[in-house]
């Protein structure tokens, strides 16, 4: 029986089911509350009509086309859906994908990688992608997508309550790569989610931090979840998919194009608290996610690199012009990304030394010790500019902490100890 046959049998029998979807199982105490991965559709008709439409849409209208959010501005998935099948003349444009779309075929197909179809209103949809209503509406790409596939155990929404996008330059140095390692890893340990591209360089090592730390990390692709691009980063996406999330705007088996990578930054940018950029060039994908971030809302950081690394002029970049923070831990992370008053981070400062607490006499003592050839405590005390007894109270204090020595001539500083 084909999966059309047994969407209207279960239709007629039960009062839900589910399309595109797979049971999940429990998150468990361990996985920050994350529950089953099932989308629920209301069998009254209209829903699974509704969601079936945005499975088509999906696959006929690209990500983010500013010109459809325009041309059907106001209407529902379905009537889009509907008015594409008149063939209108000012709709050619999208129409000719009609042919290949089949709902259908492509929830059997996520539903055969363990994916599942989230649509706004399910109990996963993140709330906060709704953003793109409103956002980058000057830009090329544009719009809430139709639907989102997941594929992973975790609850989606509750994976992006607390998540920042970690992005960066796919040819980057061994120094950005270790700087995203340790800072997902850092902030996976504080229960942030890493949202990334999935590509290489900067994006594989975020997913890999996070992964190493236990945590959370979802990968968002230009792609079909069940596209494994690119190739090279085939096991870590498994991996992902395994323990984390993968998601995807396009439907399964669509390969990836330049303007999808860029529709695709939108959502890393609006489905995270903020974004972080390590080793961007002046023109590249990370400043255009950032630039994403921007509209969107949310907060932008940047990691700083060697000025005399090509690869991080975006991020000097956003820093100097842009008002992006600057970020070189995860307590700046976790500050910048936190509700306003929340997630503080301590001012730095360096470790505290046993100098730091003498008193300014003792201080001044210690440095008129000499460093070699020992002195009298009469010469130390010219040499401080304190009279006799004070500069004798001091050495006696220096010498209890060790600090400097006595000889049968007078106080020198210690031999430094051997390496």
């Amino acid at each position: 029986m084909t999966h059309a046959a047994t969407l209207k049998r279960t239709l007629a029998t039960t009062p839900t089911i589910e399309l595109g979807a797979r049971e999940a199982g429990s998150g468990g105490a361990g996985s920050g509350g994350f529950g089953p991965g099932t989308t629920t559709v209301v069998a009254d008709g209209n829903g699974d009509q509704e969601r079936l439409a945005r499975v088509g849409l999906c696959r006929v209208i690209e990500p983010g086309d500013l010109a459809a959010l325009k041309a059907f501005d106001g209407l529902s998935a379905q009537e889009i859906w509907d008015r594409l099948h008149h063939n209108r003349p000012e709709d050619e444009r999208w129409s000719t994908r009609l042919a290949t779309a089949d709902p259908h075929r492509d929830l059997e197909r996520a539903t055969a990688v363990g994916a599942r179809f989230v649509i706004p209103g399910d109990d996963e949809w993140p709330e906060q992608i709704d953003v793109l209503h409103e956002a980058g509406q000057l830009s090329r790409r544009a719009g809430v997508p139709f639907g989102l596939w997941v594929r992973g155990r975790a609850n989606l929404r509750r994976a992006v309550s607390r998540a920042v996008a970690m992005v960066g330059s796919r040819a980057c140095s061994s120094y950005g790569e270790h700087v995203a390692a340790e800072l997902s890893s850092g902030l996976a340990d504080n229960g942030v989610t890493i949202v990334s591209g999935g590509a290489y360089g900067i994006d594989a090592a975020a997913h890999r931090g996070a992964l190493s730390a236990a945590g959370l990390t979802i990968a968002v692709l230009a792609c079909g979840v069940d596209v494994s691009y690119p190739k090279r980063n085939a096991a870590l996406l498994s991996r992902i998919a395994e323990e984390g999330l993968v998601v995807a705007e396009l439907p399964p088996g669509c390969a990836p194009t330049k303007l999808r990578f860029l529709a695709r930054n939108r959502l890393i940018a609006a489905v995270a608290q903020g974004t972080v950029v390590i080793e961007a060039a002046v023109r590249s994908g990370a400043l255009n996610t950032a630039g994403w971030a921007e509209q969107c809302g949310r907060t932008v950081l940047a990691v700083p690199g060697p000025v005399t690394s090509r690869m991080s002029a975006g991020s000097h970049l956003l820093v100097r012009e842009r008002n992006a923070v600057l970020a070189t831990n995860v307590a700046d992370i976790i500050e910048a990304t936190s509700p306003l008053g929340t997630g503080l981070a301590p001012p730095p400062r360096a470790p505290q030394t046993i100098t730091d607490t003498l008193s300014p006499d003792v201080q001044r003592t210690l440095d008129a010790v000499p460093v070699q050839t020992p002195a009298p405590a009469v010469r130390i005390a010219t040499t401080a500019g304190l009279d006799l007894p004070t500069t004798e109270r001091s050495l006696r204090t220096l010498a209890a902490l060790t600090l400097i020595t006595q000889t049968p001539t007078g106080w020198r500083l210690p031999p430094p100890t051997p390496t």
